[in-house]
């Protein structure tokens, strides 16, 4: 597994990447994660269940992006295949530069590669252009790809010119038993003097930190029973705020910010309703960790958001301020009137999402692959990387060429047969059933 999101970061790719890996050591196979170094932690670390994670030294310049380069982190890269005896290299996230250069390199070296797509992103703006030609150029020789949600895979199709058949949907998961409801509520307990709408986000504008900023004061003005607890940071905190201090909300508008993962739970269980105003998404862990605690969710109708949970647990918004108050006063008048029984979502959701599930479905993948196949002549190769775009394409070929000089000249220098090979953790015999 190879990604700029990971652990100590939060973050749903990062928790994809560890609890995935995990499901994949219980099957049998040896896990290596690589990801760039966060400050003071560099170096070889061991996770649970034997999981190894390479800190690498990258230079770091946006949320936990590293900065773009092609070919220098090529060097470490290949030692720690050689040394690893790494058959799969599984590349996450568009905005990853690390993952996109171990696809690129390991498809040099004539490894199997996969590449999971988290993100949704658009055609027009300058960033976007960017970083769909990037992600043209990292999967145009990928092994496979995977998307969270079928709107993430039409999204990547045509960002990526690539063919349908070569990308797969295989969604997030939750560890349920770590997000279970603080009380049982029924339908005849359900009517409550307070009603408490949590959220739960990184406060930034794709996010819909300025749509949370206005319908905070319009629905307590609306709702009198209504307090909110707000965890997370960003930007956008400061407005929060200052919002709070204009509308003398501080006894109802908790901001308790940043918190960590295993604390989540203890904030959503304080919580009648979830609300998630978020402007893209792709598939949103966080809605369905809400309803595995027995939260019903309010959310916007976009991206992949309406594939992850059913109606009867979810209330639909348009992203745009006056649907989002009113879908969320309709949802309230739902929890006052104890209109919908929440007690069922926790069992609902462990029987829907699984990371046993996950796993196998990505094995399956890792087995589809055929190496033989991959590893067409030289001519086919530099030919999927010409078709990228006139003046792209010959770009990308060129690039190629030079790969493949710079790998000619590490083996020559540093032979393969020089770099020792790591021991391996103990390996469990494979699981025919894993929880």
């Amino acid at each position: 597994m190879v990604t700029d999101f990971f652990y100590p970061q939060p973050g749903g790719v990062e928790f994809h990447v560890y609890h995935l890996s995990q499901k994949l050591i219980d099957l049998g196979h040896t896990v290596i994660i690589i990801t760039h170094d966060y400050q003071s932690r560099t170096g070889i670390r061991y996770l649970t269940n034997g999981l190894k994670v390479y800190y690498v030294p990258f230079w770091v310049i946006y949320r936990s992006s590293g900065f773009p380069t092609v070919f220098s982190a090529f060097p470490i890269l290949r030692n720690i295949f050689i040394r690893e005896q790494i058959n799969i290299i599984h590349g996450h996230g568009t905005f990853s530069t690390m993952g996109h250069e171990a696809i690129f390199h390991g498809r040099t070296m004539g490894l199997k590669t996969v590449f999971t797509d988290h993100s949704l992103f658009g055609f027009a703006d300058f960033g976007s252009i960017w970083g769909n030609k990037v992600l043209k150029f990292a999967i145009s020789d990928v092994g496979h790809v995977i998307c969270v949600s079928h709107t993430c895979k039409e999204n990547t199709v045509l960002r990526a010119s690539i063919e349908p058949w070569k990308v797969s949907v295989i969604p997030n998961a939750v560890v349920s038993k770590d997000f279970k409801p603080r009380t049982k509520v029924s339908n005849s307990d359900a009517k409550r003097d307070v009603i408490t709408i949590v959220v739960i986000t990184r406060l930034f504008p794709n996010k819909g930190a300025d749509l949370l900023n206005a319908i905070v004061p319009r629905i307590c003005l609306a709702a009198p029973d209504v307090n909110f607890v707000i965890a997370g940071d960003g930007p956008k905190f400061l407005d929060l705020e200052q919002m709070r201090e204009k509308y003398f909300l501080q006894e109802r508008v908790q901001l308790i910010g940043a918190v960590k993962h295993e604390e989540v739970r203890n904030v959503m269980a304080q919580g009648d309703i979830y609300l998630h105003p978020s402007l893209t998404e792709a598939f949103g862990t966080v809605l369905v960790e809400a309803a595995s605690c027995g939260l019903y969710v309010v959310t916007t109708k976009v991206g992949g958001i309406p594939e992850v949970l059913p109606g009867d647990m979810t209330s639909f918004a348009d992203p745009e301020e006056n649907s989002l108050v009113e879908t969320t006063l309709e949802a309230i008048g739902k929890i006052r009137s104890g209109a919908i029984d929440t007690s069922k979502f926790h069992d609902l959701v462990a029987k829907m999402y699984s990371w046993s599930d996950i796993a196998l479905r990505t094995e399956s993948v890792y087995d589809s692959l055929d190496l033989a196949a991959l590893n067409e002549s030289l001519i086919d190769r530099l030919r999927k990387f010409y078709c990228c775009g006139m003046f792209a394409g010959k770009l990308f070929v060129l690039i190629v060429i030079v790969d493949i000089f710079i790998l000619a000249c590490l083996n020559y220098f540093y032979p393969k047969e020089n770099i020792d090979l790591a021991t391996k953790w103990p390996k469990k015999h494979r699981r025919s059933s894993i929880s």
